[in-house]
């Protein structure tokens, strides 16, 4: 599976095709509106998808401010998750933010997602604090994971 897998820069194009995999991985996705906001006019922002023979089967996006940066998103679809795409997607996101002169990389994640935690924990992450009803859904609490990566 990895042998046909690419990862590239999203375009205003692959909008439709994320929002495929942001409506399955989310209680409360973005919008297309959100989406084009992030592409369009953040200047920090930094998108990233996954594809698997032509088929766009994940995302990832990060904001870079100066050294600091934060995973905003990242999904696989349901039928692909098991095989370590996540982990190459965030290995690349990873490599990326280093390349940019990142010194310092965080991101908040549900308390319930261990598959997810277990992941991030794989790349030195560390759980650095708690947000209390982070999530709009359902008012779960998001662990803050951290990492210093210089």
């Amino acid at each position: 599976m990895m042998a046909n897998v690419t990862i590239r820069k999203m375009e205003l194009f692959d909008v439709n095709h994320v929002l495929d995999v942001e409506r399955v991985s989310f209680a409360t996705p973005w919008t297309t509106d959100i989406f084009y906001q992030e592409l369009i006019d953040n200047k920090h922002a930094h998108y990233f998808v996954m594809e698997l023979d032509d088929k766009i089967v994940g995302y990832i996006g990060i904001w870079i401010v100066i050294d600091d940066a934060q995973i905003t998103n990242v999904a696989i679809l349901p039928d692909y998750r098991g095989n370590k795409l996540g982990e190459k997607l965030f290995g690349y996101t990873v490599q990326y933010a280093v390349k940019m002169g990142v010194k310092r990389l965080s991101l908040e994640v549900r308390e319930s997602n261990s598959p997810a935690k277990g992941l991030y924990k794989k790349f030195g992450l560390v759980a650095g604090g708690i947000r209390k009803n982070y999530y709009t859904d359902n008012g779960e609490d998001a662990i803050v994971m951290w990492v210093n990566l210089i």
